[in-house]
């Protein structure tokens, strides 16, 4: 029985998935062993983009305040990847110290050797948004060969890293600069089987009409499509993510609605963090079994004696074969398969007679696993959310428009005239009270019947003018006076202009007459 979610998910993998990985050399060939320090860590946003695209702004913007090491120019200026972390004190850490903390998720990064750990930092600084999220800024990607062989680490392979151990991945993009480069191209295949983590972001759009802006997104929708092979459309929020005005104000509403939809999209990461956690496992998980399966085939395959390097080579080029007899024997979705390309190459440099054979021990515990504990995890990751009050980002921008009348949509739709002195509805109130009189009142008010006759007109759905009638109907004496019939239509109208109702009608909107009665 487990205590919490990460403690549970640690002696899971430490007991049940890693003695799996382990027997059959999963970490020379996918990735490294999951540390204490994955499990326990914040939830984590990764930054993608070509240089000079607004990812150490778009930081910038987010925690309202310059953090160490921070570089901005139209250049490419960010020549490192910078965790941008909570800390007591401002201050950055440099890589090779980084890589033997234990408290922090990166000692794996050593694997990528000196050129990239000199290019690797952590910079601290006491921040609310950093309290329950990092961010992660990487260099530019650039385009031409020349800087793509001069970058001394395998670029892709250290994104990969990234991606499986992130909780949301954002690509940026220049509304001047959609072309995918070759280096960006190799970076979001890389990012495959992460598609469900990504988000896309056209920033400076506010520098650009709205007829070009139509054309620009249409055009970065083109180009994806190309590179991320998913049939479903990848979400591109539009925006200027940064604190200068707008060049071109025309799109304004648009890029508000936009930004409430990213930070909100962003602001669930923590309470959706175990989840993800648990759900990265179980994908490990799937490819460890199948890895084993791979392994152990080409060992059963090898000649105990001679011959040894020409079978591995026929072996090799025919691991598609391969593939498809274990899809068949095992019952296997061709979707848990590693890239057979990439498996060939790395293939190449195995001595094949070191592989293990089959243990069906090992694969029975990883599938008891799978089918039992993972469940019982799931309980335990409800209840946590349960217990928790609503984890949020809290500081920084998610702050700046959430009270006050900055914050979206206050003063429009059901808000309208909220600090007004007078009633709103009676602006209008001439015009309903001339319908009012013809749907002859008896007393002073309308019956339901003869109302609806009036209000099925706007041919809204029943549903929509069934919540009006019972907001506007104060009283709840199933028939409305002019006042009621006045706030009706008026509700009728803030629907039909697109905007959403309210669940209880806001003090604002009560007849001066009825505000006596709810008090």
């Amino acid at each position: 029985v487990f205590q919490t979610v990460s403690e549970g998910l640690k002696k899971l993998y430490k007991t049940k998935l890693l003695p799996l990985e382990e027997h059959y050399k999963f970490h020379e060939f996918h990735s490294p062993a999951l540390e204490d320090a994955d499990f326990d860590n914040k939830p984590m946003v990764l930054l993608v983009g070509q240089y000079s695209t607004g990812k150490t702004t778009f930081i910038r913007y987010l925690l309202e305040q310059d953090f160490p090491g921070m570089r901005i120019g139209p250049e490419p200026t960010t020549d490192s990847f910078i965790a941008v972390m909570q800390g007591d004190v401002e201050g950055i850490v440099p890589g090779n110290a980084l890589v033997v903390d234990p408290k922090k998720p990166f000692r794996k990064l050593n694997a990528f050797g000196n050129a990239f750990l000199n290019r690797f930092v952590c910079a601290q600084l006491p921040n609310p948004v950093l309290e329950s999220i990092s961010v992660i800024d990487t260099p530019g990607i650039l385009s031409g060969e020349k800087q793509r062989i001069s970058r001394g680490y395998d670029f892709a392979a250290v994104l990969e890293w990234f991606a499986e151990r992130v909780d949301r991945i954002i690509l940026l993009f220049d509304a001047h600069k959609l072309d995918i480069s070759d280096e960006f191209s190799e970076v979001i295949k890389a990012l495959k089987n992460h598609e469900d983590k990504m988000r896309v972001v056209l920033n400076k759009a506010d520098q650009i009409e709205t007829q070009q802006l139509m054309r620009v997104y249409g055009a970065l929708m083109w180009s994806l499509g190309k590179i991320v092979n998913t049939p479903e459309v990848i979400r591109v929020y539009i925006g200027s993510f940064w604190s200068h005005p707008l060049l071109i104000p025309d799109n304004r509403k648009l890029f508000e609605a936009e930004e409430q939809d990213l930070f909100r999209d962003i602001q669930s990461l923590p309470r959706n963090a175990a989840l993800r956690k648990l759900n990265d496992l179980i994908k490990r998980a799937r490819l460890a079994k199948v890895h084993a399966y791979i392994i152990s085939s080409l060992k059963k395959e090898m000649p105990s004696m001679f011959g040894k390097d020409n079978k591995k080579k026929e072996l090799v080029n025919n691991l598609g074969e391969i593939y498809a007899r274990i899809e068949r024997e095992h019952q296997i979705s061709p979707g848990d398969f590693p890239n057979l390309r990439k498996m060939q190459d790395q293939l190449q440099a195995q001595d094949f007679s070191k592989f293990q054979p089959l243990k069906s021990k090992l694969l029975e515990t990883v599938e008891d696993m799978l089918a039992n504990d993972i469940a019982q995890l799931m309980v335990l990751v409800r209840q946590e959310e349960s217990q928790r009050p609503t984890q949020m980002v809290k500081g920084g921008a998610f702050e700046g428009t959430l009270h006050g009348p900055f914050g979206h949509g206050y003063g429009e739709g059901a808000g309208e005239g909220i600090d007004d002195a007078e009633w709103v509805v009676a602006r209008d109130k001439p015009m309903y009270d001339e319908i009012f009189y013809t749907l002859s009142p008896v007393d002073g008010k309308i019956t339901g019947a003869n109302a609806k006759k009036e209000m099925v007109r706007s041919k809204l759905p029943n549903t929509v003018l069934g919540k009006i009638w019972k907001l506007a109907d104060i009283d709840k004496d199933g028939m409305l006076d002019d006042e009621e019939f006045a706030l009706a239509n008026h509700l009728i109208k803030v629907k039909l202009e697109g905007h959403e109702l309210p669940n209880e009608l806001p003090s604002h909107l009560l007849p001066p007459s009825k505000r006596k009665i709810t008090e």
